[in-house]
């Protein structure tokens, strides 16, 4: 019985089949169990920020499950104090920190404290993004602008109102007195790697400070150097009242983080909310090391290498590259961007089709240039395959 096989004899099938099953990894490569080899551009959802394999991870990782693998909230050690301290320092804003396994608990984590203010302040309602994502528990789920997967599990506890991303008037419209807090992506991810127009977030940082909302930034995908800043909304010149990070922190490890600012860090009193993992210190060495290692201007370099490379490619299929960053886009002219990913991996590149016109591009951010040029040359050849 193949793996394959064996994986839909054992688990739900939420999932499907995945198409390529994989061994091992080093840097930016992979291979499948069959032996084939890989460029990892998808980096486990914009995850595998040092690749695999890091030097870096492995040492901090090992050291710290040889010294003290598990600790739970009744107990505090040193690396998550460490990595709480070192995150504010980059974020360059008073805050305080709570520590989880995920991002759709990061932003559980968010609502709830954001749902403690509204009921403090007599607030009904939250704003979020139509084809925003946020998660998939039930109250990231609530905020999510995903009909497709949101509706058929509702009702929810709250009412979410949705408006079009990017429209700060429509935006303006929505966001009264009675709004708690309004949740927002700096780009949409799984929309399609989707950015807003240029003083899109400064607007909505005006209308949360004109209103009393809370302006809550889902960073799950975007930061820790995967837009070639620290964290995206830095670009943008704005401090939310509640940041979410997770993905790229661990490196690979489970790890999510909720970050209060100002008055927003202390509306949490003991024993609001809680994880059993959340702050694991092997976690947290991991985070420590990718925090460590990860070089801006490595990613901004590399960045640009990519998206010139990739903008300059002409084919009918192609109709334009968007995103920030090692976090792009291949936007398509017709719905075959599973064709293209399936091209891709024949010809030895992992790339995610995340829309039916849109393929996702996230390689780990150690990435090289040839690694990088070598990606740009397949490209014409993928895109003419997927066409046939």
């Amino acid at each position: 019985m193949s793996l394959y096989e064996r994986f839909e004899k054992s688990f739900m099938p939420n999932y499907g089949i995945p198409p390529v099953a994989l061994a091992r990894g080093e840097g930016s490569r992979v291979w499948d169990v069959d032996g084939n080899e890989y460029l990892d551009f998808i980096g486990g959802i914009a995850v595998s920020s040092l690749g695999h394999a890091h030097p870096a991870l492995v040492e901090a990782v090992g050291t710290q499950v040889a010294t003290l693998a598990h600790t739970s909230n009744l107990f505090l050690h040193e690396p998550e104090v460490l990595l709480a301290e070192r995150l504010l320092g980059l974020l360059k804003a008073p805050g305080r920190i709570f520590l989880a396994n995920s991002g759709t608990e990061a932003n559980e984590a968010a609502y709830k404290l954001a749902l403690k203010y509204g009921r403090r302040e007599g607030r009904s309602y939250f704003v979020a993004a139509e084809n925003g994502f946020h998660g998939r528990t039930m109250g990231a789920l609530s905020l999510t602008g995903k009909k497709a997967i949101r509706d058929q599990f509702g009702p929810f506890p709250v009412e979410v109102r949705f408006v079009p991303y990017g429209d700060a008037a429509a935006l303006r419209e929505a966001v009264g007195g009675e709004c708690i807090a309004v949740f927002l992506e700096p780009t949409q991810g799984e929309a399609g790697v989707v950015p807003p127009p240029d003083g899109y977030f400064a607007r909505v940082r005006e209308i949360c400070d004109d209103t009393g909302s809370l302006m809550v930034a889902d960073e799950i995908q975007s930061a820790i150097g995967r837009t070639g800043h620290w964290f995206a909304h830095q670009a943008e010149g704005v401090t939310p009242d509640i940041l979410t990070l997770a993905k790229g922190l661990g490196g690979g490890l489970p790890i999510g983080a909720c970050v209060g600012f100002g008055d927003a860090g202390t509306l949490f009193a003991k024993g609001d909310h809680g994880s059993t993992f959340g702050g694991n210190p092997v976690s947290c060495a991991a985070a420590l090391a990718v925090l460590d290692t990860v070089d801006l201007e490595h990613v901004q370099k590399v960045a640009v290498q990519l998206r010139s490379g990739l903008e300059a490619v002409e084919h009918p299929l192609l109709k334009g590259v968007r995103g920030r960053g090692l976090w792009l886009a291949l936007v398509l002219t017709a719905d075959v961007a599973p064709g293209v990913q399936a091209a891709a991996a024949r010809a030895g590149f992992l790339v995610n089709a995340l829309q039916p016109d849109a393929v996702r591009i996230a390689p780990p951010l150690v990435v090289t240039d040839a690694e990088v040029q070598s990606f740009v040359e397949a490209v014409p050849g993928i895109l003419a395959e997927a066409a046939v």
